[in-house]
């Protein structure tokens, strides 16, 4: 997959969301796998920490996962995350980037969210994937990516 459908997102804050994006930024999409969680928290943190950055390199960042939007707005409001939540149930979104998979945990296997980040382009190019994605420094890694677009 190397362009995506365009599709219109529910997120927190309220927002629709564009992707590709319709004021010609870059989007970096994060899928996660659950709210609450601390892999999940940590990367949301990170995020934040380094949001600004990413404003100033015209990308915005986006969180996805299959909670609901009330989910997503706790989460969002317990960890003060500065960029919004994508609420994906129906896993459109999921689906389009192929990021739902078996995991196998614990002796148990589901289908599930595998930890994944794509860049986008405005003309809805995926610039960039990361799968199976370990936290600890992984925004640094795709805020590097960003700044040499």
């Amino acid at each position: 997959m190397n362009k995506i459908n365009p599709i219109t997102c529910v997120a927190t804050s309220n927002l629709e969301v564009q992707i590709p994006d319709d004021l010609g930024r870059n989007i970096v999409l994060y899928f996660y796998p659950k709210d609450d969680t601390p892999g999940c928290t940590l990367e949301g943190q990170d995020f934040t920490r380094l949001n600004q950055s990413f404003t100033d390199s015209n990308a915005v960042v986006y969180g996805v996962s299959r909670e609901s939007i009330a989910s997503h707005e706790k989460f969002k409001c317990k960890f003060s995350f500065n960029f919004e939540l994508i609420s994906d149930p129906d896993e459109m979104l999921c689906n389009q980037f192929g990021v739902i998979q078996l995991i196998k945990l614990y002796g148990k296997e589901y289908m599930g969210i595998v930890r994944s980040t794509f860049i986008i382009s405005p003309g809805g190019d995926i610039i960039k994937h990361w799968d199976k994605v370990r936290v600890k420094g992984h925004v640094e890694e795709v805020l590097e990516t960003i700044k040499t677009l």
